[in-house]
């Protein structure tokens, strides 16, 4: 059912565990499969220096989590923003059962409130941000 890297994300998560005074936070969930994701983010002259992660969820969602946070860790934010998008999660990891595909989405979601969240500490406006973020309109 999961690849051999979905597998290996899910049984050793990479770069789980909190940040305390971390700069940015995001969070969601998903009442319907019962998956909860908090990223928290260390950005240093906008580089993520340190990304850890809590996901209360399924294998997928565990190894969507730590794959996300392999991807943006070490990046300037503008360049993780465009490589932590939810088909490349799944990708990377070798693909994802339709049923889970919803897994990826989260793990950028949350990673781009996380941003968001960065930037609103910072006294930016963060629905212009979120919008940016996800093309769409963000409401508060």
């Amino acid at each position: 059912m999961y690849s051999e890297e979905v597998m290996e994300h899910f049984t050793n998560p990479r770069n789980i565990g909190v940040i305390e005074n971390a700069d940015g936070v995001g969070e969601v969930g998903n009442a319907k499969c019962g998956d909860i994701l908090k990223i928290y983010l260390k950005i240093e002259k906008d580089i993520i220096v340190d990304v850890k992660f809590k996901t209360f969820g399924c294998a997928a969602a565990i190894a969507t989590s730590s794959m996300a946070t392999v991807l943006m860790k070490g990046k300037k934010i503008e360049e993780a923003l465009k490589v932590v998008n939810s088909k490349f999660i799944a990708k990377q990891l070798g693909g994802l059962p339709s049923i889970k595909l919803h897994c990826s989405f989260l793990a950028e979601k949350a990673f781009k409130l996380a941003i968001a969240d960065y930037y609103h500490r910072k006294g930016v406006d963060s629905n212009l941000i979120l919008s940016k973020a996800f093309n769409v309109c963000a409401k508060q």
